[in-house]
């Protein structure tokens, strides 16, 4: 199995899923995985979970899967 992609939205291609729990990492804003958000939010996939100890802010981090209510 090939596990090299060329970007995060060819790696969550066929990954992501309506109705799926996620665990983010991070803290705070620190070290949040800022460019598979943005292809989990580039997906459309809806009704997700996300387990994270933050829920980021406007415009950043898990806030912007929460502006387009995908979690």
């Amino acid at each position: 199995m090939d596990k090299v992609y060329s970007d995060a939205r060819a790696a969550l291609a066929r990954a992501v899923k309506d109705g799926m729990t996620i665990m983010a990492g991070g803290f705070g804003l620190c070290g949040i995985p800022e460019t598979l958000i943005e292809a989990i939010r580039d997906s459309g996939a809806k009704d997700l979970t996300f387990i994270s100890n933050n829920a980021g802010v406007d415009g950043i981090g898990l806030g912007r899967l929460l502006e387009t209510r995908q979690i």
